[in-house]
């Protein structure tokens, strides 16, 4: 995150700091929105990340046809 913004400085971001920064939720909703697909993320090595253009666009596209 963006010290001075507080926008999503990198092309991922922790399942947490999307969760909270996006949909307001805690360390382990952010977890289970991930685990169910609410929330995209990849594998790297052992630690699950958001791509956040892959969120963005998630977020863009919720409530339009292309989403259904």
């Amino acid at each position: 995150m963006d010290n001075v913004s507080g926008k999503p400085q990198g092309p991922t971001m922790p399942v947490p700091a999307a969760g909270k920064f996006y949909f307001g939720l805690g360390k382990n909703a952010s977890y289970e929105a991930a685990r169910r697909g609410d929330i995209p993320v990849i594998r790297i090595g052992g630690r699950l990340r958001v791509p956040v253009v892959a969120l963005e666009r998630m977020l863009a596209e919720a409530g339009t046809d292309k989403g259904t």
